[in-house]
């Protein structure tokens, strides 16, 4: 039978291992019907066949991002957009840009400022005071872990220089204890009963506009790390995509993590289970609730990641803060263990090496009380993980989840994180090379909007451990570095593994879904310090062309 697509001409990295050479691979009814040496593939050629020269691009599966945030990034790149700003200053001019152009707004909200723009990763209410005085602005940080506030927001909410500490954030102060305007962790919560909600149409705007972006980056598929209330102001991701599954506009192959409320009880798990349900017999695979997100700590720049050694101060002396355990260790193994034993997969987020250490406590507890299961419980971020629990990745059949674009010396990294942290931190920083050689799987994903959603730059320094055109040393040294299979490899069939779609994508095979991304230059024919030229050039899914560079 005569293929819809035939793609030859190029090399086809099947999702493993170095690529085939010589190779065309047919597609038939949205699968994959054969991959079979160019000198065989005329049988496939029909006069309706669509013949893809590759012209020397390299053929892929579709990337699989294990831990995005479409939904909010979406709605930021709707709002007040800061991601693109080059400094603190362009960050102010954005702000003002914003609400001259939008004067009816009551508030201005969004997001994507860097926290290396400012001294101390902490801009003030005075910078924000002096273009927008009137009105409230409310901004999330890029990481979403802190809040850049105006003095209108933070007398909106109710909150002076008596208002304490929230047990999961810190609020910035000046000297008399007045709110400076940067609100870190829980602190940001103070300003969710005053601020406008965001309305159900443009969170559903949100998701279709992220969507239209990852698809062009060769994404199609990903996880949503975060389905619950209030990321970004959005207050329910998961009817955002219940509305498009009835719509018919998901394109992609979605599984969405289920927030845990660190506030919450055990009874949150039954709630889970009929969520689950309700998606299964919504979609036939399209969208599925069967993962359970959980943040353990939180992020190293504001000193709330979990670590084994305290933080030290500005002058090198030790303090007594060793970061946040948002949920504490034991109650972490007895939610860890329901979760495992109602059939969920667990998505921790697990910063620091002792928020790594008591992930993987919690996992090898559920091991011990349900024995093992297909779980497939990852661990994301893991910028600081000790040798010893690299090892025990592969014993607990835990995944090692990498935001591989963060693996390099940067400013936010090297003026507000390696200072003040222990002597040797930085030998520990990402240590994907050591992950590897102890047989840990690969996943990988973004954390779009936090940083970008590029897996081709991303992967670039998965290999490099430098950032295109920066002179630096490989971060953690060369022997962190991960060969370009591999990294391919993280971004293809093992978040597909992550996501339970090993069995229909993630790879090039007879029979799994014609999920594909063509790159040109083909990335396995570039030095490595210039994988980051590869770009795609175009997107399938299910055999359908759904982006092109050239259309």
């Amino acid at each position: 039978m005569p293929a819809d697509v035939l793609f030859t001409g190029g090399a086809v990295f099947t999702g493993r291992d170095e690529p085939l050479q010589g190779h065309a691979v047919a597609v038939t009814g949205g699968a994959i019907s054969a991959v079979v040496p160019e000198t065989e593939a005329s049988v496939w050629i029909g006069p309706d066949t669509r013949v893809v020269d590759l012209d020397g691009s390299l053929l892929s599966p579709g990337f699989q991002d294990a831990h995005v945030h479409p939904v909010s990034a979406g709605v930021e790149l709707l709002m007040c957009n800061l991601s693109d700003a080059t400094d603190a200053a362009d960050a102010v001019a954005r702000v003002q840009a914003y609400a001259d152009a939008n004067p009816d707004e009551a508030w201005i909200q969004g997001g994507g400022w860097s926290m290396d723009h400012f001294p101390g990763g902490a801009p003030l209410r005075t910078l924000l005071d002096a273009v927008v005085p009137d009105r409230p602005v409310v901004l999330m940080s890029r990481d979403h872990h802190s809040t850049w506030a105006n003095t209108a927001a933070i007398r909106a909410a109710g909150i002076d220089a008596s208002t304490p500490d929230p047990v999961d954030g810190r609020i910035e102060r000046e000297a008399d204890g007045t709110p400076a305007g940067t609100f870190h962790e829980g602190a940001s919560d103070l300003f969710d009963h005053v601020r406008p909600k965001i309305g159900a149409d443009l969170a559903y705007a949100g998701l279709l506009r992220a969507q239209d972006e990852l698809i062009a980056l060769g994404i199609t598929g990903w996880q949503d790390a975060w389905v619950g209330t209030g990321l970004g102001g959005v207050q329910d991701v998961a009817s955002v995509y219940r509305r498009a599954l009835r719509d018919g506009t998901l394109r992609a192959h979605v599984v969405g993590a289920q927030w845990w409320e660190r506030s919450g009880g055990l009874d949150q798990v039954d709630e889970m289970i009929s969520r689950r349900a309700e998606f299964a017999a919504l979609d036939g695979g399209r969208a599925t609730l069967g993962t359970v997100k959980l943040m353990v700590d939180g992020v190293a720049e504001n000193q709330t990641a979990a670590m084994l050694t305290p933080y030290r101060d500005l002058h090198g002396h030790d303090t007594t803060n060793r970061g946040l355990s948002f949920i504490d260790p034991e109650r972490l193994r007895e939610i860890v263990t329901k979760l495992d034993a109602a059939g969920f997969q667990v998505h921790f987020h697990a910063l620091g090496d002792r928020a790594v250490r008591e992930a993987l406590d919690a996992v090898e507890a559920a091991r011990a009380t349900n024995g093992a299961t297909d779980g497939r419980h990852h661990l994301a971020h893991l910028q600081i993980v000790e040798e010893a629990e690299a090892a025990r990745f592969a014993e607990l059949d835990a995944v090692a989840n990498i935001q591989a674009l963060w693996a390099t010396h940067e400013d936010q990294l090297d003026e507000l994180t390696l200072p003040f942290l222990q002597d040797g931190a930085e030998a520990r920083q990402y240590p994907f090379g050591d992950l590897v050689r102890h047989g840990a799987r690969l996943a990988a994903g973004s954390d779009w909007p936090v940083s970008s959603a590029d897996p081709m730059d991303a992967i670039h320094i998965a290999v490099t451990r430098v950032a295109p055109d920066r002179e630096a040393e490989p971060l953690g040294g060369p022997h962190q570095r991960i060969d370009l299979a591999t990294a391919m490899a993280a971004y293809t069939s093992g978040s597909a593994y992550v996501n339970h779609r090993d069995h229909d994508t993630g790879h090039i095979r007879e029979g799994y879904l014609a999920n594909l991304v063509v790159l040109d230059p083909d990335p396995f024919t570039l030095p490595a310090d210039e994988i980051h030229r590869s770009t795609v050039t175009s997107t399938w899914i299910e055999g359908e062309l759904v982006y092109s560079r050239t259309s």
